[in-house]
């Protein structure tokens, strides 16, 4: 069976819109709205890109004591946005969106190898 570009094209679009209904990519749209809308992840971050700036300066001015104790408070600071809820929640439903992904690419992968065996 012989397919024109645009077919393939056609049917890669009606597997990405299949995707984007499926369960696992719903939970993680909805959990990354969370996750870009919550006050304390984005204060959080927000310390977090002061302190690699500061970092950045300080590395600059070979300060190098102070720079171990600000990677260490982003450090901490990571860990914080790490332990949230939400964040568990986001990577969660992550993993399960990319395991996903993954079987699909696998599955893909080994028909168009068939395929071309044959």
């Amino acid at each position: 069976m012989t397919y024109q570009k645009e077919t393939i094209i056609a049917k890669a679009n009606e597997l990405k819109e299949a995707l984007q209904a499926t369960e696992a990519v719903t939970f993680y749209r909805a959990a990354e709205e969370k996750i870009n809308t919550n006050q304390k992840v984005a204060a959080k971050v927000g310390s977090i890109k002061k302190l690699q700036k500061e970092a950045v300066n300080l590395e600059h001015y070979q300060k190098f004591g102070a720079v171990k104790q600000t990677e260490d408070n982003i450090d901490a600071l990571t860990a914080e946005i790490d332990h949230l809820p939400i964040v568990q929640e986001f990577k969660r439903s992550q993993e399960e969106a990319n395991d996903l992904l993954q079987s699909i690419t696998r599955e893909i992968s080994h028909k168009v190898t068939s395929e071309l065996k044959k």
